[in-house]
């Protein structure tokens, strides 16, 4: 059986991991790295830091030395022939068939989360470019309520304590979707780092507006406020976009989202199933999170052995990591808002080298 997974972000990865332990799989990337979605804000004050854990050759990773990885662009499909088309690299187009196809392309959001085609030099030009644009500024706005708004506005405030680093938001409180007891810790830290915070503020997003480039203000609200300025403006307002252009339309919701059953397939496409950002599970998307890939890579084994299928039950918050590593810690919150703290000390002795590179991606070489 050949399964091919589109797209190998996290949720990518690991699901090829996964099934190439029973099954011949064909990974497609527009990277030849995993370049993780996560912790945006350290990406931009601490890249050295960000790219050792976040941004990992695809060679490195033993569990995918099984799996045969393609550098292209997805172009198209043929759900009833069962192929995909690819642009590779060199710019040829070629098509890779396929028994089972796994939709973990994920979405676009901002300068950060891009499906073009990319080296590792392009990779480490956007990562330095947008450490060099923030380290230039002496005043930055983050304009936001998500939690890859509140993890920059803290993190760049921790990294240049200098600066001044206001944090703007439409609600009551940023985090919505965590549980308030999560907000009211994160509060005490951003205001332990001096970051300014402004609630009930709206933002007037530019027209012609891509998210693809850290900005200057001033920035307008629609909420009546007077106008904003800073030397750099970081918009983090969550306008994702999913990554499925290449896709048909009848396979896709409202928002461009790949329509899913509780068991992650596609509905009216046997074989066909998604998982991550780009699958329309629930409100928050959450199956990246919540290892689907387990559970997609259980059900395509599953239907072609005619056994039954497991279903995905989204939690009602989201859960885990806030602001990412900090010098005291990890903090890592539950969905009912409570906290657990691994110590700074297990960061790099347990939970990286075991937890995450052992046990999660399978071993990681170094």
């Amino acid at each position: 059986m050949r399964v091919v997974v589109a797209g190998l972000g996290d949720s990518g990865i690991l699901t090829a991991m996964r099934l190439a332990r029973h099954a011949d799989v064909v990974g497609i990337s527009s990277k030849t790295a995993l370049v993780s979605g996560q912790e945006l804000g350290i990406r931009l004050s601490r890249p050295d830091d960000w790219a050792r854990d976040y941004w990992i050759a695809l060679d490195r990773f033993r569990g995918l030395d099984r799996v045969r990885t393609v550098h292209g662009v997805l172009r198209g499909v043929d759900l009833e022939a069962r192929s995909v088309t690819v642009e590779h690299a060199d710019g040829t187009t070629g098509a890779q068939p396929y028994d089972a196809l796994v939709i973990a392309t994920g979405v676009a959001n901002g300068f950060w989360r891009r499906p073009t085609l990319q080296s590792q030099d392009d990779v480490a030009a956007d990562l330095r470019a947008a450490n060099d644009r923030l380290a230039g500024a002496d005043s930055v706005i983050v304009v936001g309520g998500g939690a890859a708004a509140v993890s920059s506005a803290a993190n760049l405030a921790a990294t240049w304590p200098g600066k001044r680093i206001d944090l703007y938001y439409p609600g009551e409180r940023p985090l919505p979707a965590h549980h308030p007891r999560t907000w009211t810790r994160i509060r005490e830290r951003l205001n332990g780092l001096g970051v300014g915070l402004h609630g009930g503020h709206r933002a007037v997003v530019p027209d012609g507006f891509g998210c693809d480039e850290i900005g200057t203000g001033p920035v307008q609200w629609s909420t009546g406020q007077p106008p904003a300025g800073a030397d750099a403006v970081l918009w983090a307002i969550g306008r994702v976009t999913p990554n499925t252009d290449w896709l048909p339309p009848d396979v896709l919701d409202d928002h461009g989202f790949v329509r899913v059953t509780p068991e992650l397939r596609v509905p009216g496409h046997p074989g066909v199933y998604a998982v991550g950002d780009v699958a329309a599970t629930d409100p928050l998307r959450s199956s990246a999170r919540n290892r689907g890939d387990g559970l997609v890579a259980h059900n395509v084994l599953a239907e072609f052995d005619g056994k039954p299928l497991r279903s995905y039950r989204p939690p009602a918050r989201r859960w885990g990591s806030v602001l990412g590593p900090q010098r005291d810690g990890l903090e890592v919150f539950a969905p009912n808002g409570s906290a657990f703290r691994f110590p700074a000390w297990s960061i790099e002795r347990v939970l990286l080298p075991l937890i995450v590179r052992r046990g999660i991606y399978r071993g990681v070489r170094g």
